[in-house]
């Protein structure tokens, strides 16, 4: 296959039988236009089955935007968008999550007040709300997945402490365990190695690689030494397009790319 020219530029989502077996999420002709300024424009994008798609690319690339239009947040002005073999451009963002979308905002959404654990619970698939949630008694099944996700980003000490105290590296980290227990089959992460350490940095990528196994995900990130560790395949937006993909030494060469981001 040529890397500089993705498989799926001449697939259809709705002259192609097959591809739904092949991607589980599709852009086709997706763009998005805001008081005449168009912040997004794909032509195609296709994300295969438990894939991990890295994002770049500079401030107002329109990364954020194609999140919003994944997620229902925002209408597109053209196009559809494509989830597991169904159409979901006018859905809801409701209906979208329950679909098995989740997302992860760069700013990591915890209740300070809560415990970790009493986080936790409150992703578990059919928690309402908080007090609800709270006074409910949770399966042994529940609560032992609970501390499985939780060992696995080393917060099982620090399942009885307040949010508060974490550090910033253990709220992103609770932040993605909170999503996984909501059992997404794709999950959008925005920038999660985002003021991390070194150590935190690499257990943050070890995580998502894992996830890998399970999960589809799209990964927005800047720091270019997390998207090596990854090792994973990066489409590069600028001005709302695609302007290149494929492995991250192959993208960062690119003359485009350098002048539009990595060279600046």
């Amino acid at each position: 296959m040529d890397l500089k020219t993705p498989d799926y530029v001449n697939d259809n989502p709705e002259q192609n039988d097959l591809w739904d077996k092949k991607y589980l999420l599709f852009l086709s002709g997706i763009t998005a236009v805001f008081d005449g300024f168009k912040a997004l424009d794909l032509e195609n994008l296709g994300i295969l089955h438990n894939e991990l798609r890295v994002v770049i690319g500079p401030n107002g690339a329109g990364k954020s935007t194609m999140c919003d239009v994944i997620t229902g947040k925002t209408r597109p002005t053209t196009g559809t968008v494509w989830f597991d073999g169904t159409e979901i451009t006018k859905k809801k963002e409701d209906e979208i999550v329950r679909m098995g979308i989740g997302r992860k905002f760069q700013t990591p959404t915890v209740y300070d007040s809560l415990s970790v654990y009493e986080n936790m619970e409150l992703s578990l698939p059919g928690s309402k709300s908080v007090f609800k949630t709270l006074i409910a008694q949770n399966t042994k099944v529940e609560r032992d997945r609970i501390m499985h996700l939780l060992e696995r980003v080393r917060l099982a000490d620090d399942a009885d402490t307040e949010a508060r105290y974490l550090s910033h590296g253990q709220r992103q980290w609770l932040a993605i365990s909170s999503l996984i227990l909501s059992q997404p089959r794709l999950l959008l992460v925005d920038e999660p190695a985002a003021g991390l350490t070194d150590a935190e940095t690499e257990l943050t990528g070890e995580l998502l690689l894992e996830l890998k196994k399970e999960h589809t995900l799209i990964v927005i990130e800047h720091d270019m030494d997390f998207v090596r560790q990854l090792d994973s395949r990066v489409t590069v937006l600028c001005e709302g397009r695609s302007m290149a993909e494929g492995p991250l030494e192959q993208v960062k060469n690119n003359p485009e790319v350098i002048e539009a981001y990595l060279g600046r």
